[in-house]
Parts: structure tokens; C-alpha cells; sequence
């Protein structure tokens, strides 16, 4: 073929790749409110930063007639680019072609990058829109999707992988995104379950719509199963745009320094007042949090989902943080399973990868019931303390008002290697609150009294001044300080200075057994 020919045939090849699954099918990924896969990788990477791998793969399989009909790259987009300068692995699977179903070609293009982002060290994201496995393709396709789990699973701990549904995502598809770090979806056009309704109407008779089952608001709320609910595809992808400045690219790294103008030593007069008098009278922690860190940003981890514990990325002076922090005005900030599975899950993550614990404690107990009992509270719960206790970032932790019970253990606690712990001066540290103490201590007494409402209120009072305060703890050393809320950034940033050079680690063993 003579050189003009061969340039020809190139430009050829790679206009057809470019057209995906043809103009009348791009044209319904647009009718659908959703971008292509090229759109959404160049929406997602820095401009002109993306480098296309496996550009022109195509399908093997001849069965069905499927040797008619081929397209170039065979439904889904992989490469390397760059989001604020840094290198990250992408794949978007394309709906335009063939469903965006994954077949063996399709499939080893993804293990490809995934093994490429394990040498590099570098994040990988997934940008999911398919209908699954490619059914012409049988028990090939399902060892395409178990190639990925498995390198989900080697990867996990050691880059962070951020998957997107950003259109259907059924059957064993969903356990990719399940395995990896955070998982955003989209409102209304992104759809997650293991079996879809026809199936759920067939063998349980229930029937249930595609949102209902397996949508982006059900999984951000009722599930839990995505951490973040974005509103259209481009909002998806600028949100994991912003999670990626919070994060180092592997294990080994620093997360990156964001210079800040916001003073280390800030002053905040209104936390003074913050925390209510009465203890039982809520507030927003969340109040507390952007008033410390910088210049008042704090980006939220499963914001709907177990909205009385509260996590997420922020920055203090300069360096990112994980916090972790009770929300009274949620369940008074009672801890139950959904809230301490979603707790644990993220400890585990900012301990992976080098990201300081700062923890604000403002808790009542375990929350109790009979549903809490017999959903297993006792193992989930546990998940949350295995997962701080087993933390050798930094940690730091601040108690607001209540800490009480197991809870207060469970939260970052000193007798959990937790290196520096603070508390306000409204702090109450103790087995369990005044007056449910005060029902057990006097119980006689209050039996046998003539006003016992009267003596009821002068214990209390008697119970609260001897032990609902932070002195006990300071003076037993399980404080290192109590601190005027008003100074608590200056606090925290010094904190964390000091424990830049932290050394700490566990037992040699091959992994701890988490109770699952």
C-alpha cells in the first residue's frame, strides 16, 4: 500500500472510532440527557491530556452473526490523562456500541489500564454506561468481569479508584463499582441493581420501578451503596474533578498542598456559643466543621446516607484531612449500623492512604431497638472501632458535648491510639448521661422518697457537676487538653504539624479480620 494510501487508512481508522456506534445512536444518548464516552472523558481530563489505548480493538466472536458487524474500540473508551496536572487511567464505556456490553476484547483493554495504573501508581477512574455482559459472547464475558474484580481487589488500598454510573450498571457489573473507593451517580439516568424488576416480579411478585429499585437517590439514601448523588453528567465529572485534589495518587504519596490565605491561627468567636447549654437541644456539627478548616470547605462523603454521622474531605493549612463527626441534630448523634458501617468504611479509606483523622465527638450512645439489636449493631458497630483503632494515620479528635457509653470509645478515643484528644469546655465524658445514671444510682431511693421527682433533679444536678464535665478525663490524661472552641483550628494545625512525622504501625500479619 503505498504511503498516501496507509495515511488515508489511518485517518479512516480513526474517524470510525470517533463516530462510536453511529450519529442516530449518539443522537439518543443526547435525547437521554447523557453525554458519549469521548464527551465525558474530555469533559473529565485536562484539555488535550488524554492518550487513547486500544483505539482500534475489536470483538472475536463469530457467533450469532456478530463477525458482521464490528466497531473500533468495541464499546468502551481506556487511556491515561491528566485532572490538575496529575496522571490518572480512565475508562467510559460507550453505550452507542453494542450497550456499552462488556465482551473478552472489551474487557482486557480495562484490565490493560487497571495493570497500568497499578505500575504507575496512579488513580483510575470508571465511568460506567452499560447494559452488561454481552450474552453472544457467554462465559467469556463473565471472565472479563472477574479480570477486573480481581484487580479491583489488588488495587484497593493501593491507588484510589473512583467509579461512575453514568447509565444502566446491573448483574455482576455492580460489583466493580462496589469494590472501589467512592462511587458517584447521576440523577435520572443512572440505574444500579443485581437483578432488575421483571426478574424481581417474576420470582418475588413485588413491583417495583427502575428508580425505585436501583436509582441514584435510592443508593445514595436508602442503600448506600454511591457516596455521591451529582445532578447531570457534567456535574458528575467535575465533582470527581474536586475529590481527586483531596487525594494523593497511591499509598505512598502525600496528598497535594493547596496553598490557602486563610490565617492557621484563625479565631472564630461564634463556636463559643455553637454547642447549646442544654444538652439536649441539637445544632449542626457541620457548622463547626466549615468554621475550622479552610476558607470554610468541606466536601461531603455520603451526605444522604446515615445523615447522623458526618464525613468527608476538608483542608487544614493546606493538607487535606478526613473528618469524622457525629451530627446531633440527626438522631441526637446516636451511632447505629448504617451510620457505623459508613463510618468504618471511610476510616479505612483516609488510613490507606495517608489522609490525618480529625474526629469531632459529640455522642449519646449506640442507638437502641430492637431492629439496631437484631440487625447485628453489635458486629457493625464494632466495625467502626476496629477501623480507628487500627488507624496509624494521625488522629485527632475533638469532644463537643456528649461522649458516653461504648460510643465514646468507639469515637477515636485515647485508649485507641488516637494521638492528641481535646474537648470543650461543654464536654461530658461518662458512662452514660445524668439522668439515666441518676434512675440506677438512687434507684431506691427514689422508690422510697416522698417528692421523688425532687430528688430525681437535685441528683442530676449533683451527678452532672461531679461528672458531666471533661475535667475527670483531663485530670486521668484522657485529654490532653480543653480547649476554648473559638481556638480549636489554631489547635488542630498545630496538632497535625507536630505528628508530620508520625511513625506508627501494626503487628506483621497478613491482614486483621474486620468483623465483616
Amino acid at each position: 500500500m503505498p504511503p498516501g494510501d496507509r495515511s488515508k487508512e489511518l485517518e479512516r481508522r480513526n474517524l470510525a472510532a470517533e463516530e462510536a456506534g453511529g450519529k442516530a445512536r449518539i443522537d439518543r444518548q443526547h435525547a437521554g440527557g447523557k453525554m458519549t464516552a469521548r464527551e465525558r472523558v474530555e469533559a473529565l481530563l485536562d484539555d488535550d491530556s488524554f492518550e487513547e489505548l486500544g483505539r482500534f480493538v475489536t470483538h472475536r466472536s463469530h457467533e450469532f452473526g456478530m463477525e458482521k458487524t464490528k466497531f473500533p474500540g468495541d464499546g468502551v473508551v481506556t487511556g491515561y490523562g491528566r485532572v490538575d496536572d496529575r496522571l490518572v487511567y480512565v475508562f467510559a464505556q460507550d453505550f452507542t456500541i453494542f450497550g456499552g456490553s462488556l465482551a473478552e476484547g472489551y474487557a482486557e483493554k480495562i484490565v490493560k489500564i487497571m495493570d497500568l495504573a497499578m505500575r504507575q501508581g496512579a488513580p483510575i477512574i470508571g465511568l460506567n454506561d452499560s447494559g452488561g455482559a454481552r450474552i453472544q459472547e457467554g462465559v467469556v464475558s463473565l471472565a472479563g468481569y472477574a479480570d477486573i474484580f480481581l484487580r479491583n481487589t489488588i488495587l484497593s488500598g493501593v491507588v484510589p479508584q473512583i467509579s461512575a454510573i453514568m447509565g444502566p450498571c446491573a448483574g455482576g457489573a455492580v460489583y466493580s463499582p462496589a469494590i472501589t473507593d467512592f462511587t458517584f451517580m447521576v440523577r435520572d439516568t443512572s440505574f444500579m441493581f443485581v437483578t432488575g424488576p421483571d426478574v424481581i416480579k417474576t420470582v418475588t411478585h413485588e413491583e417495583v420501578s427502575m428508580e425505585a429499585l436501583g436509582g441514584a437517590v435510592t443508593h445514595n439514601e436508602v442503600s448506600g451503596n454511591a457516596q455521591f448523588l451529582a445532578e447531570d453528567d457534567r456535574d458528575c465529572l467535575n465533582r470527581i474533578r474536586d475529590l481527586l485534589s483531596y487525594l494523593p495518587s497511591n499509598n505512598l504519596e502525600e496528598t497535594p498542598l493547596i496553598e490557602s490565605s486563610d490565617p492557621w491561627d484563625r479565631e472564630d468567636a461564634a463556636l463559643d456559643a455553637l454547642v447549646p447549654e442544654e444538652p439536649d437541644k441539637p445544632y449542626d456539627i457541620k457548622e463547626l466543621v466549615t468554621a475550622i478548616v479552610d476558607d470554610g470547605i468541606f466536601v461531603e462523603v455520603h451526605e444522604h446516607f446515615a445523615q447522623n454521622l458526618v464525613v468527608g474531605f476538608a483542608r487544614l493549612d493546606g493538607r487535606s484531612v478526613g473528618v469524622v463527626a457525629n451530627q446531633p441534630a440527626v438522631l441526637a448523634g446516636a451511632l447505629d449500623i448504617k451510620a457505623s458501617v459508613k463510618g468504618a468504611r471511610f476510616v479505612r479509606f483516609c488510613d490507606a492512604f495517608n489522609i490525618p483523622l480529625v474526629t469531632f465527638e459529640d455522642v449519646p450512645g449506640f442507638l437502641p431497638g430492637t431492629d439496631q439489636e437484631w440487625g447485628g449493631i453489635i458486629r457493625h458497630g464494632a466495625k467502626l472501632l476496629f477501623a480507628f483503632a487500627e488507624a496509624t494515620v494521625p488522629k485527632v479528635t475533638v469532644i463537643t458535648r456528649k461522649a458516653y457509653g461504648g460510643a465514646y470509645c468507639v469515637m477515636a478515643s485515647k485508649h485507641i491510639r488516637t494521638d492528641f484528644n481535646f474537648a470543650f469546655p461543654t464536654a461530658e465524658i461518662a458512662v452514660m448521661g445524668p439522668e439515666g445514671a441518676v434512675n440506677i444510682l438512687y434507684k431506691r431511693e427514689l422508690a422510697e422518697a416522698e417528692d421523688p421527682d425532687a430528688l430525681r433533679q437535685e441528683k442530676v444536678a449533683e451527678f452532672r457537676e461531679k461528672f458531666a464535665n471533661p475535667y475527670a478525663a483531663a485530670e486521668r490524661g484522657y485529654l490532653d487538653e480543653v480547649i476554648a472552641p473559638r481556638r480549636t483550628r489554631a489547635k488542630l494545625i498545630t496538632a497535625l504539624r507536630s505528628l508530620e512525622t508520625k511513625r506508627d504501625s501494626n503487628p506483621p500479619k497478613k491482614h486483621g479480620n474486620i468483623p465483616l
